[in-house]
């Protein structure tokens, strides 16, 4: 049985087989959509509990 996922950009199913060069995207113009959202920083990991006393470069004083 052939697992089938989402494009991530689209939505479109995706079979998830070696044949499928572009997986988990359905093509490559999906998956240079998803690489250009990274590149202008459209993804971010929220920080957790930031220290308040972080100095200018983000580092913590000694």
């Amino acid at each position: 049985m052939t697992t089938t996922v989402d494009c991530p950009t689209c939505g479109a199913k995706v079979e998830w087989i070696a044949a499928n060069r572009f997986r988990p995207f359905c093509s490559e113009r999906c998956k240079q959509i998803d690489l250009g959202a990274w590149a202008e920083e459209k993804y971010t990991i929220p920080a957790v509990n930031l220290p308040d006393d972080l100095d200018q470069e983000g580092n913590i004083p000694q």
